[in-house]
Order: C-alpha cells, then structure tokens, then sequence
C-alpha cells in the first residue's frame, strides 16, 4: 500500500511539474530600455484591424523588463512606452513574437532604432529582408530628388525617371516574392506578401501561397494570404 501511494505522490508530482511548466506556444519576452525609469511598457497587437494591448509591466528604477504570453502563431506585436507622466512615446517597437525566448536590448532616447532583437526566427528573416528592400527605398529617394530637381530647371527627363520609378517598384515586387519563395516553411513568407500592394500580380500570389508549408499555410499570416488571392479571384 505505502509504495502505491509513493508512487501515486510522484505521479501527482510530475503532474503538477508539468502543468506549471512553459506552455509550447509561450513566448517569454525579456529586455532593457536603457534610460526609461519610470512609465509603463505595453505589449501590444493588432487584431481585427485593432491595436489592442494584451499585457503592461510598470518600470520603477529597474529598466529591465519581462513578459509571458501565449502565441498560437507567428506574428508582429509591439511595445509602447508610456512615460511616469503618462505621455506615450510616438515611435512603437515592432517585432516579430513567436513561441520562443526572445530578448530586446534598446534605448529610450531612439526606442525602436536602437533595438536589437535575438531569439525569433522571423524576426531575423524580416531585418534581412529589410535591408534587401532598404537598397530599393534608397534608389527611389534618388529617383524623387532628381526629378525635383528637373522640376526647377524645367527639364525634360521627368518622363524617363517615371519610368526607371516604374521598373524599380517591379524589381522591388519580385525580389519581395523571390524572398518569400526561399523561406517557404516559415511565416515571414505570407506576411511579405501581404504587405505588398494588393494590386500585385495573382499569379505571383499563388504561386508563394502554394510552395509554403502545411504548417505555414495554418498560420494566422498564411490564412490572411489565402484571403486576399480568394478575394482577387472572385474580382
């Protein structure tokens, strides 16, 4: 009798062990805002179109921070600070939130240029992507200039810099879907489509929307891809 009931303790123990341990889709969220001291930093998403707050820590002298929250799939959430005298900060701290450990070190004074941000795997994709798309915003900043400038001297080349504008933003289109092709089998893949204009060419959306995997497909991202190509074929 005792080691049935010795076995039935350590049974009951693994149990609650178990039950008290990280779920599968937690995602804990550790960091540092350098030079906050006292406000309140919010965990924030979008759903249904709404920015939503999902959890807040108070900072009192301690700039560290932690957070716990479940994420059923892959997807950009926020930080916000709002100051000890209840001002929020203009600049919001996008991120890629997965189930995973993931730490962001950054400042108050430049609170989401500052950031750096480990532990998403996503995360990591997005900030390559966005240097690829970086070289394209550039040219086109350039693009614009000289066509201000051909404005004031009433010259006649703006005819030639629309149409290098034009050849850009397709480049731009195509590095965006060749992206989202070679990482297929994670969520960044969906959510740089959607993101383009939705004027962009179906064929294109099919054909990403077909190479992702099951799993990915399944994502929130993945789903909201599906949508948009159902809608542009029933156009």
């Amino acid at each position: 009798m005792r080691l049935y009931k010795t076995l039935g303790s350590a049974l009951l123990t693994l149990f609650l062990l178990a039950s008290c341990g990280p779920s599968e889709n937690e995602m804990t969220l550790t960091g540092n805002v350098k030079g906050l001291k006292k406000g309140t930093l919010l965990l924030q998403k979008i759903e249904d179109t709404v920015l939503v707050t999902l959890d807040s820590v108070k900072i009192l002298g301690d700039s560290q921070f932690s957070f716990s929250e479940t994420v059923e799939s892959p997807e950009i959430y926020f930080l916000y600070v709002r100051l000890d005298n209840g001002v929020l900060l203009d600049t919001r701290l996008p991120f890629f939130a997965e189930a995973a450990p993931i730490n962001i070190e950054t400042t108050l004074k430049s609170f989401a240029l500052d950031a750096v941000i480990t532990g998403s795997t996503n995360q990591k994709l997005l900030e390559q992507y966005q240097a690829i798309t970086r070289r394209f915003t550039d040219k086109n900043l350039e693009y614009i200039e000289q066509g201000l400038n051909a404005l004031e001297n009433q010259d006649s080349i703006m005819d030639a810099l629309d149409k290098k504008r034009i050849r850009l933003m397709q480049s731009n289109y195509l590095a965006a879907v060749n992206y989202a092709l070679q990482h297929n089998d994670n969520e960044i893949a969906p959510y740089i489509m959607i993101s383009q204009p939705h004027e962009g060419n179906i064929k294109y959306l099919d054909t990403v929307y077909n190479t992702l995997t099951k799993r990915v497909k399944e994502s929130n991202y993945g789903k909201q891809l599906n949508e948009i190509i159902t809608l542009r074929k029933e156009k």
